[in-house]
């Protein structure tokens, strides 16, 4: 006799044995006891879930004389008749290839004739969603008025695709996919009936391949068992999936979530050399990827991923390096290329782009980009809280001058923080070295600030916006302020400081009253009585706008531009 796979080996043939689908199991099983057998049914759900299956096991409940548990009892006469396929009272039809008019009214006239070895006469349409709509009309009316011998039981993977006509005659059912752990207990009784022996996260690999479809996972279980020789392992699964290599993808999801463009690419060059499918090597980083979200937020996230031990550890030091909103950035930049790859004719090229997109935030305006720059600053702003405090330094060795008032290098933020003063000046010169000539001060170099109300000088103008912006990066509760203000255009009117932003919701941030408040302290420290924040739009000029309020506000004037 020729090979069985695994999946027409093990069929189901009693409705105890079927995997889940509880919720269709226990309505077929009491019908068939109280003897309300209906005259047509939809079974409709993903491959691989069972409906050919309870098709079959319920056409043979109906005829068998004596059922044990609404299930056939495989003993009886009518069941031994109707267990081979050449039974004339179980009749499978393939809907995909007699989808025609012709074929539907050759079953309306058969159908009429009575059965031969049981009670009923049974028609099993498989992907009925494929028949044409005249085929349906040719059906329709038999399908709502059969024989009373007569049973319909349509099995579909499109239910959308069915006429409303024909889904309103039928007992509908919407089979579920399997879950993993069902799936897992399939396989491991399967590879044991067999002789088989196997790790537990090999089969762990199977069920997660077979994604809820108890037909896929055993046929997936089928090839790796004729793979493996010996023991069936992790391994073993890998390589007949043809997914690559678990450190590899490790090593590529390292340097993507490190922002290493170079390595990632490089990485992602070495493993597409080999042949390794780009649709699959996506697959592969998703896997990781959503390996990486369930170990940071689930507990029991060893148990839900069941990998051996050496790989759950590397998943855990690699999701150190990352938040959830980096997590969640890189997944959706990876899962929008799997999708563009169906439509492009170079998908290296979709693959390579979306991975410098992942590792490149900063060239990045989305949001989830924007939030992961401002957590790194704060990661870095803690770095400098733990350092110690710079220990004092005698007054003879440096020959300090007097104590200066407070000026702009913590910018007077420091006094209700923990966090200790950290001076960015260069260390002074030992005092045998030989005197250096000065220097030109650099951007971010300060000098003591202006008394208030003071007037301010060109040199202070051009220099002090930088100083404000350190100021604000001094302390961590202020990261985001300095984030907002790191792209504002600074001018003056006058003594008057005038930022202007293109964003209108950076204005509206900064102009609340709480942060509007809180610049206006940093900003008085410098000199600067006056200021303002200001919305611009992208291509209008001071010019421009002053021209807009002349006319706003000498509406009934010709002006004329010269």
């Amino acid at each position: 006799m020729a090979y069985l796979a695994f999946y027409r080996t093990f069929r189901p043939t009693s409705f105890d044995t079927v995997v889940r689908q509880e919720h269709v199991v226990r309505i077929l099983k009491n019908q068939i006891e109280s003897g309300k057998v209906g005259h047509a049914y939809l079974f409709c759900g993903p491959r691989g879930t069972g409906k050919t299956t309870l098709a079959k096991i319920f056409a043979r409940a109906i005829n068998c004389e004596s059922p044990v548990n609404g299930s056939p009892c495989g003993k009886c006469p009518t069941c031994k008749a109707l267990s081979g396929s050449g039974s004339l009272d179980i009749s499978e039809i393939d809907a995909a290839s007699n989808n025609g008019v012709d074929e539907m009214r050759d079953l309306r006239e058969k159908v009429q004739y009575p059965p031969v070895a049981g009670k009923y006469k049974v028609y099993i349409i498989d992907e009925v969603h494929m028949l044409t709509q005249s085929a349906f009309n040719a059906v329709l009316k038999t399908l709502e008025e059969p024989p009373r011998h007569a049973v319909f039981i349509l099995a579909t993977t499109e239910p959308q695709k069915i006429p409303a006509t024909i889904l309103s005659r039928c007992m509908r059912f919407d089979f579920k996919l399997i879950p993993q752990k069902d799936l897992e207990e399939l396989i491991k009784n399967v590879l044991t009936k067999t002789g088989k022996e196997f790790e537990n996260e090999a089969v762990s690999a199977i069920a997660r391949a077979g994604a809820g479809s108890a037909r896929d996972s055993l046929s997936i279980a089928d090839m790796c068992a004729s793979y493996s020789t010996g023991k069936l392992t992790y391994n073993d699964v890998s390589a007949v999936l043809g997914s690559a290599d678990f450190i590899k993808i490790a090593e590529i999801c390292r340097y993507i979530l490190s922002e290493d463009s170079q390595n990632a690419l490089t990485a992602v060059e070495n493993i597409l050399s080999t042949g390794k499918s780009v649709g699959v090597l996506v697959k592969d980083l998703l896997t990781f990827l959503n390996n990486l979200a369930i170990v940071k937020v689930c507990r029991t996230a060893r148990e839900i991923i069941n990998l051996p031990d050496e790989a759950y550890d590397v998943i855990q030091d690699v999701a150190k390096l990352c938040d959830g909103h980096k997590l969640l950035r890189v997944t959706e930049i990876l899962a929008k290329a799997e999708t563009d790859l169906k439509y492009s004719t170079s998908g290296r090229i979709t693959l390579e782009t979306a991975v410098l997109k992942c590792s490149l935030p900063e060239q990045d305006y989305n949001i989830d980009a924007l939030i992961g720059k401002i957590n790194a600053l704060e990661k870095k702003l803690e770095n400098l809280k733990s350092l110690p405090a710079p220990s004092p330094v005698s007054a003879q060795a440096t020959a300090a001058p007097p104590a200066q008032p407070q000026t702009a290098t913590t910018g007077g933020l420091c006094e209700d923080e923990d966090i200790p003063p950290f001076d960015l000046a260069e260390p002074a010169a030992p005092a045998d070295s030989k005197a250096s000539a000065p220097v030109q001060p650099a951007l971010w170099d300060e000098a003591p600030a202006a008394p208030p109300g003071g007037s301010l000088t060109e040199n202070d103008k051009r220099t002090i916006f930088a100083k404000i912006l350190k100021s604000l990066r001094t302390t961590h509760k202020n990261a985001v302020l300095f984030t907002l203000c790191m792209d504002l255009i600074t001018q003056f009117e006058g003594d008057k400081l005038v930022m202007i932003t293109d964003n209108e919701s950076v204005c509206k941030a900064l102009n609340r009253a709480d942060n509007y408040s809180f610049i206006g302290g940093v900003v008085s420290e410098f000199g600067v009585t006056e200021y303002e924040i200001r919305f611009r739009p992208k291509g209008e000029s001071d010019f421009d706008k002053a021209l807009g309020e002349l006319k706003k506000n000498f509406g009934g004037t010709d002006i004329t531009i010269k």
